[in-house]
This record gives structure tokens, sequence and C-alpha cells, in this order.
């Protein structure tokens, strides 16, 4: 999914008690904790987190946690990039998670606000993220948001199609279009 400009992003508080931080040295364990209890779909290892986030300068900037009441991330994103991106260079909204017990309290909206606010922040102009199709209320958010789906094929075009079936009748004030 992309969205081609990151000019006016939705923002949302947290609820009372939930704070946004950036990495620290040794939120790799965190990261790793909250990934694997919210993915059920990808094999969650330290080693994943090494593949996809290096160990550069750049987590500081762009790693978020979200923490709760006692200081303890229970959710996580990332305000990645991609400097070609189809070409072109992107900011990437990267590994969005929350632990599935604090899911549905409000939580998303926030760190998804906080991701694409530090990409534009850091001089992105535009975003895209991954995402897999069963993972239906994570589509409606990032419809919410202004990204929007990337068919470049046949293929792409009938799985958006099984997708907007998924999807609730009235997503964001209309059906999912591309």
């Amino acid at each position: 999914m992309t969205r081609e400009n990151l000019d006016v992003i939705p923002e949302f508080d947290l609820p009372p008690g939930y704070l946004l931080r950036w990495y620290q040295p040794g939120d790799e364990r965190y990261w790793v904790a909250i990934q694997r209890q919210a993915d059920l779909y990808n094999a969650i290892t330290s080693e994943l987190f090494t593949q996809q986030f290096g160990l550069a300068g750049e987590l500081p900037a762009r790693q978020c946690y979200l923490t709760d009441r006692s200081g303890t991330p229970v959710g996580t994103a990332s305000a990645w990039f991609n400097p070609d991106y189809r070409g072109q260079p992107y900011g990437r909204v990267h590994w969005v998670a929350i632990v599935p017990e604090m899911q549905g309290r409000g939580l998303s909206k926030p760190l998804l606000s906080a991701v694409c606010l530090r990409l534009r922040e850091l001089g992105h102009r535009r975003a895209y993220l991954t995402t897999a199709p069963q993972r239906t209320a994570a589509i409606c958010l990032y419809l919410k948001f202004g990204f929007r789906p990337e068919i470049i094929s046949p293929e792409d075009e009938e799985e958006w199609a099984k997708i907007r079936s998924l999807l609730p009748s009235d997503t964001y004030g209309r059906r999912a279009q591309r």
C-alpha cells in the first residue's frame, strides 16, 4: 500500500497512561517479544530484527515503542525507508504490532500517527507499507490513514478484490478502492 504524500497526517492522542518513546539500546528484546505475540504469520527472531534493521544508528530516530502504564513496551512500529522503492525514495511504515491483549484500546492510531509524522520530519515525501491480506483490521487502519492499494498486475487486482470483499462495507466513508 502507498501514500503518495505525507502532507496531512491524521493525529490521535493516546489513552491516559500510555506513552510513545523512541528506540533505546536493548529494545531489540521488546521488539522480538511484541512481534512474537502479535504476528501469527512470520518466524520472529533476534536474527530477523538484525536482518530488518541492522545495527546502524538509524533506530533511535526511526523505531517507536508504545508503553503501558508500567512503562513496559506493548507495541512498536518503525518509520523506516527505502531509497529505491519502484525507482523512487520512499519512507516505509515497517513492522507495526501491538500485543494482542492491548489491541482494541485505541492504541494503533496514535502509534501510526507518530510513525507517519516521523517519516515526514525525516524528510520523506511519500510512504509505503506491506501487509498480509488476512490482516483486515490493519488494512482498514491503513486506508483511514490515506494508504491505498498498490495494484500493478492482474494478480494484485484479484487479491485486492478478495480483500475488499472482507472489509466492512463502509471503510472510511466508502468501499476501499485503488
